[in-house]
């Protein structure tokens, strides 16, 4: 048993007869009342988001997980296929339990989250960027720099990116894998 003391990103706890993983938390001590921490919750079933209020002190039940290193092979459909780095057995997760399905490539390697108690996998993490070649976006209109203009981009795995109008194709960018956004452009 935890408290809302505990409460961090990634933390695996037990609610409502589902376990959910900690997106979002903030802790509010306003100037009347008492403290509690708003959170954001994503089902690692379901992959649904809810936000739920804990009071100060309230008593979470956390989940143990272990984190293992996989690498991304393939993906038919909505099932997704990885490979554990240490031992080579492969598991399949449902599309629902990455954060960003749409910026994994192939060969990637991602943290997985394994409950302690039945092996079973709970969530994909993804790193905090990738690196992803631009295989479609419009050419750039010369001058129109001035306002910090960006323009969509198709990446490799076929995810859009809005990305600044001096990107071409071909052109290796860096993506932040939690907001989706580009970074910067990687020279060779």
């Amino acid at each position: 048993m935890a408290s809302t003391s505990d409460i961090r990103k990634g933390l695996c706890i037990r609610y409502n007869h589902d376990i959910y993983k900690i997106v979002e938390f903030l802790h509010v001590k306003p100037g009347k009342g008492p403290a509690f921490v708003r959170t954001k919750l994503k089902s690692v079933t379901t992959g649904k988001v809810i936000d739920n209020t804990f009071s100060a002190g309230h008593k979470i039940d956390d989940v143990r997980v272990e984190t293992h290193t996989f690498q991304y092979l393939y993906n038919d459909g909505d099932t997704f296929h990885f490979m554990n780095t240490q031992d080579y057995n492969q598991i399949t997760l449902q599309k629902t339990a990455l954060d960003a399905p749409d910026l994994l490539k192939e060969g990637e390697n991602v943290k997985i989250l394994i409950n302690s108690e039945d092996n079973a996998p709970l969530s994909v993490e993804m790193p905090a960027s990738v690196i992803l070649e631009v295989t479609h976006t419009e050419p750039g209109v010369k001058g129109n720099t001035a306002t910090n203009a960006t323009k969509p981009a198709t990446v490799e795995t076929g995810a859009r990116v809005n990305v600044p109008l001096f990107i071409n194709e071909g052109d290796k960018i860096k993506v932040e894998t939690e907001k989706g956004s580009y970074m910067e452009r990687i020279k060779e």
